[in-house]
Parts: structure tokens; C-alpha cells; sequence
């Protein structure tokens, strides 16, 4: 086909292309408010506290998708999902983002019709013992029974792990974190393998937090970070962004205390970011300080992670690969330029 049919066909095509770009950030200003899909309770990354309000690292990732949008970190319905459930929830439209410790992996990538927009968290599995097992490396534990999440990778990676070093060990898997801890505590396994992050969470929901230790394996790599739906140019930069935003902040030294001060400042890198040269906020639909919003209402990479899971928490999990690459870690955003 060609002349005025392939011209109807294809200014057709762009009309039915365009409002789906946008769709996403339509729907949810719309709607006032941002949902996203959390785990259902792990400490220092997404859970409620005993009033009912939710806390944690991956929280506040969406508590600044919240505040970039609405300047009101406070608009945001937090929808609870387990392992197996989070992916299709995503798929289907029940969220507008997934910021719930998950890996990103090519699998996920490329199969799903999701993307990963970042990570927020750079992590490794490992295994957590009872120190009365009276072992000090995971090549010790043949024929162990180990606790596992399914739906997770740790499945994967342990099977991987033990065929890699010649041992053996029987799963017991669970649908919930929750689980495979109350597994471990009730002696029906010899072991609990997850992310390394989770262990530190799941430890101190034992009754006994110091009767359990982490073995000094380091069995994977586990990028953990948000992600939307394939299809959404525009979603996908402002919940990109939002990580961004937080990590450039830290690294300029814009904190929730003087981001107002920072106003005053000369540097062109932190004028740019607070939306007071240019508008770098046109192009993914938000006003020009939508940087400026994250930061006043939820703060710097650094604030939420020590507030969550370091030094400033219950977890005191140190910075790590998780530090600013200027730090020797692995964080490191692109400029606001």
C-alpha cells in the first residue's frame, strides 16, 4: 500500500501510539494518588510500623515518585504482595510500580514486559544459621535442610551453588519470608538462604536475633530495584529519575535539612537539579522542581538509607556497595543537565 493509505495508516498509528506514552503519569495524576506494590513485611525495606504506616527503603522510593508528582510524599497506596503475586500484579495494571526488593535479571527483563528502571540496592545471597549448627561455611552444610522463598531467585542460586561445589541439601520452601523464618525457629530447617539485606531483616524478627549467624559466603549477584511496565517511555523516566534525583542530591550534599539553603547556592549542578536554571521536569511531564519536592519531603540517597537499613536503624547494615562511587560503591547517577 502506499499515497494517502500508508499516510492515513501511519498518522493513525502515531494518535493510538502517543496517549499510551503518557498514560501511566495521566492515569495516576488523575487518580491523585501513586499505587505501588511493596512486600508485605520486611523491615528496613517496605513495612507497616504499629500504626499502620508504611516505612522502609523501598517505600520511600515511591514516597518520592509521590512528591516529584503531587509534592506530597503522603499520596501513595501501598499494595502488599508476595513473591509469586508482584510480577503479575505489575503486568496487569494492579500498580503503577513494583519497588519491592526484587533482582533484576535478563529473564525479567526481556520475557516479562516489565523494565527495570534502576537499582536502589545492591545485594548478594547468603545463608543464616543457628549458631548451635556449628558450621562456618556453606560448604559445610551437605544434606542440610535449607529454607527457601519460592518464586524468588534464591531457588536458582542455591541449586546452582550446591551442584557448583559437589554437596548436597533437601528445600523446604515457603510462599512468605515470614515463613521461612518462623521455618527456621521452629528446627524445620537446618538453614535460611535470601538476599543478604532480607536475612538482616528476618534476624531480628527471631526471638533470639543473636542466636543466628550469617555464613561468609556470598553465593550471587542481586541487583534489586523498582520497575514499571514495558511500553511507557515517559512512567519509565520519572520513576528513573526519582532514584536519580535522590542520588545526584547526596552527592551534591542537598539534604531535607538545607535544600532550601542550597537554593542560594552558585553551583550549576545544584541549581540544576533544585529546577532553578531550565526545566528538566517538561520532558517527563512534572513541574521543573521535581527534584527539589523529593528532596524536601522524603531526602538524599544517604538519609534514607541509613534511616532504613544503616546505622540509623535496626538493621546497621553498612553502606557497602551501596555507597556513592565517589566512596569507593556502586552508587552513581547520571547529571541533571
Amino acid at each position: 500500500m502506499t499515497g494517502k493509505g500508508t499516510a492515513a495508516i501511519l498518522i493513525a498509528g502515531t494518535l493510538l501510539a502517543a496517549p499510551l506514552q503518557a498514560a501511566t503519569l495521566d492515569e495516576v495524576k488523575q487518580r491523585g494518588e501513586l499505587k505501588c506494590g511493596v512486600n508485605s513485611g520486611l523491615p528496613g525495606f517496605s513495612n507497616p510500623d504499629d500504626k499502620g504506616v508504611w516505612k522502609g527503603l523501598d517505600v520511600d522510593l515511591c514516597r518520592g515518585i509521590a512528591a516529584a508528582i503531587f509534592n506530597d510524599a503522603g499520596k501513595v497506596q501501598y499494595i502488599p504482595l508476595n513473591a509469586k503475586e508482584r510480577l503479575t500484579a505489575l503486568q496487569s495494571g494492579e500498580i503503577d510500580v513494583l519497588s519491592r526488593n526484587t533482582t533484576w535479571t535478563s529473564s525479567r527483563d526481556t520475557e516479562l514486559g516489565i523494565n527495570f528502571t534502576g537499582v536502589n540496592y545492591y545485594d548478594g545471597q547468603g545463608f543464616l544459621i543457628n549458631k548451635n549448627l556449628g558450621v562456618s561455611s556453606a560448604k559445610e552444610l551437605d544434606g542440610a535442610a535449607i529454607c527457601i522463598q519460592s518464586g524468588t531467585t534464591t531457588e536458582l542460586n542455591v541449586a546452582d551453588y550446591f551442584r557448583r561445589n559437589g554437596i548436597g541439601y533437601s528445600a523446604v520452601v515457603f510462599d512468605t519470608s515470614e515463613q521461612t523464618v518462623q521455618g527456621l525457629e521452629a528446627g524445620r530447617c537446618d538453614v535460611l538462604t535470601s538476599d543478604l539485606s532480607q536475612l538482616y531483616a528476618l534476624r531480628i524478627k527471631l526471638s533470639k536475633p543473636d542466636d543466628a549467624v550469617a555464613l561468609p559466603e556470598v553465593i550471587s549477584k542481586e541487583p534489586l530495584g523498582p520497575s514499571v511496565r514495558q511500553g511507557d517511555d515517559q512512567w519509565f523516566n520519572v520513576v528513573k529519575w526519582t532514584h536519580f534525583a535522590m542520588v545526584n542530591a547526596e552527592e551534591l550534599g542537598i539534604t531535607k535539612a538545607n535544600v532550601d539553603e542550597m537554593k542560594t547556592s552558585e553551583n550549576p549542578d545544584v541549581r540544576r537539579l533544585l529546577g532553578l536554571e531550565a526545566d528538566f521536569g517538561k520532558g517527563m511531564g512534572l513541574d521543573k522542581d521535581w527534584a527539589y519536592r523529593i528532596i524536601k519531603l522524603v531526602g538524599n540517597y544517604g538519609e534514607i538509607f541509613e534511616a532504613n537499613v544503616g546505622q540509623g536503624s535496626p538493621l546497621k547494615i553498612e553502606r557497602g556497595l551501596n555507597a556513592l562511587w565517589t566512596e569507593g560503591g556502586l552508587q552513581y547517577a547520571p547529571p541533571v543537565r
